[in-house]
Order: C-alpha cells, then sequence, then structure tokens
C-alpha cells in the first residue's frame, strides 16, 4: 500500500487520493438525456486516466476495451438508478 503524501504550497499535506477529480471528466448526472455515446466517452475517459494510456498497445487493447465496458455498463445502470430531487420516480 502506498503511503506517500504529496504537499501544495498553500494547503495541507494530502494523501495522493485526496485530490479531486479531474475536471476534463464531464458530470452526467442532471442532463436531459443522457445517451449511452456520452456514457461512453466518460468511461473511456476515465480508463484513460486510470490506466495512463490514451490509447493501449495491441497487448493491452482487450483488457482497456473490456473496462471501458464494464464502466459505462455500470454508469447506464447508476444513471439510470437515481432518484433525482424533484423529479417523478417512473422516469
Amino acid at each position: 500500500m502506498m503511503s506517500s503524501t504529496l504537499s501544495s504550497r498553500s494547503g495541507p499535506r494530502l494523501s495522493r487520493y485526496a485530490w479531486p477529480m479531474c475536471r476534463s471528466i464531464k458530470t452526467l448526472r442532471g442532463e436531459e438525456v443522457i445517451d449511452d455515446e456520452e456514457v461512453r466517452a466518460a468511461a473511456l475517459q476515465f480508463v484513460r486516466k486510470v490506466s495512463g494510456y490514451r490509447k493501449p498497445s495491441q497487448a493491452n487493447q482487450e483488457v482497456f476495451q473490456g473496462a471501458v465496458d464494464e464502466i459505462a455498463s455500470s454508469t447506464r445502470k447508476m444513471l439510470d438508478s437515481l432518484v433525482m430531487a424533484g423529479a417523478s420516480q417512473g422516469r
């Protein structure tokens, strides 16, 4: 387990996982219609960020795409299940 800490000049020491989410990942919740293309694009951005690969090698292509598929599926399921304040229950 990594226990290294990062320090900023203007703030307290934080663990490497305490930083906010990457700003380039778009928030989908709250949008009128969230199509599968947007969900997949967000999943791809997440996998790229976590893996450090913009485009994986051929040796890693299958596992990379599998991760994108799983995250997109989980994201769609979560978004479809969220109860929004003020929204009707039968979306």
